[in-house]
C-alpha cells in the first residue's frame, strides 16, 4: 500500500518537460501570444495492461491547478480516444481561453509521441463569499473497520457494505467511504478525481445474474470514453469521504453513471459523471 501511494504521489508532481523530440519541439510564442504551459508526468508503475484512466484524470486537475495557481478546479471533464502507453511519460498541453479575476477556462491535451490520449475542458473559479444550500439525502455514519474493501489501483483505506465482485444481481448503486494517509490538501480534487473512475462500470454490472467487474476481459469488454467532475467546497481526502453512486442506464454497447462525494458531515463537495463502452461477448 505505501509504495503504490508513493507512486501515485510522484505521478501527480508535473514537471516542465526537457529538451528534446518528446518535450521541446514547440514554436516558440509569437508576440502577443500567452505563453505556452506544458507539463510532463510520469506513469504509475503497474501490471495493468494500459494507462489508468484515473491517472489521467488526477495529472489533468493537477496541471490546471498549476496553470492557474490563484483558482480551483470547478469542473473538469476528459475524453478518453485511445489508450495510453505505460511505457512513455504523458505531455499536458494548456491552453487557455480565458482568465479574469475570477474564472478560467482552459483546454488541455494529453499527447505521448504524435498521439492524442485524453482531452480536458477545464473551467476553474476563485474563492468567494456567496449563499451557502443544498439539498441532498443525509450522510449515514462512517462503516465499521469490519466493512473494509481492497480494490487494487486505491492506495488508501475503503470500506463499503456491498461487494462489486460479487455476481448475484443487486441494484446498480454502491456507496464507498474512502481516507486517504495525510496529504496537503491542494491534492483533494486529483486524488478524489482518480478515485471515482474506478468503480462505475462495476456498479453499473450489479444488474445483471452471474456477471461482475472481474469479468473483464471474459465476458465483456469495457473502457471509459468520457469522465466528468464538479468540485462545489473545498475539502481534503485525509477526512472520510462518502462516494454515493448509482448507474440509472445500461444500453446500446455502453453504460453510463454518476455520483455525488460527501464529507462525514454530510456536506457535497464534488459530483461526477462517466460513459464507458460496455459490449458484452457473445
Amino acid at each position: 500500500m505505501t509504495d503504490l501511494w508513493s507512486d501515485l504521489l510522484a505521478c501527480l508532481d508535473l514537471r516542465e518537460p526537457a529538451p528534446g523530440p518528446q518535450g521541446g519541439d514547440a514554436q516558440p510564442p509569437q508576440a502577443g501570444d500567452p505563453a505556452p504551459v506544458r507539463f510532463e508526468g510520469r506513469n504509475q508503475q503497474l501490471t495493468y495492461h494500459r494507462l489508468f484512466g484515473g491517472q489521467l484524470l488526477a495529472q489533468f486537475a493537477r496541471a490546471a491547478c498549476l496553470a492557474c495557481p490563484d483558482k480551483a478546479v470547478k469542473s473538469l471533464h476528459v475524453l478518453f480516444p485511445r489508450a495510453g502507453r505505460a511505457d512513455e511519460p504523458v505531455r499536458y498541453e494548456v491552453e487557455r481561453h480565458h482568465e479574469g479575476g475570477t474564472f478560467a477556462t482552459l483546454t488541455i491535451v494529453a499527447r505521448q509521441t504524435s498521439d492524442v490520449v485524453a482531452t480536458a475542458s477545464v473551467s476553474l473559479h476563485a474563492a468567494e463569499d456567496g449563499l451557502d444550500h443544498q439539498t441532498v439525502p443525509g450522510v449515514p455514519a462512517v462503516l465499521g473497520a469490519e466493512h473494509r474493501v481492497r480494490f487494487d489501483l486505491i492506495p488508501w483505506e475503503t470500506r463499503a457494505a456491498s461487494d462489486l465482485d460479487s455476481p448475484k444481481s443487486e441494484a446498480p448503486e454502491l456507496d464507498l467511504w474512502m481516507r486517504t494517509p495525510p496529504v496537503d490538501p491542494r491534492l483533494a480534487p486529483a486524488l478524489t478525481a482518480y478515485a471515482t473512475d474506478l468503480n462505475l462500470i462495476g456498479t453499473a454490472l450489479r444488474p445483471l445474474e452471474g456477471v461482475c467487474q472481474r469479468d473483464a476481459g471474459t465476458a465483456f469488454t469495457s473502457a471509459v470514453t468520457s469522465h466528468t467532475l464538479w468540485f462545489h467546497r473545498p475539502f481534503r481526502t485525509d477526512e472520510w469521504l462518502l462516494l454515493r453512486q448509482h448507474s440509472p442506464l445500461l444500453a446500446h454497447g455502453r453504460c453510463f453513471g454518476r455520483g455525488d462525494v460527501l464529507a462525514e458531515d454530510g456536506s457535497l463537495v464534488a459530483s461526477y459523471a462517466q460513459e464507458a463502452l460496455l459490449r458484452f461477448k457473445r
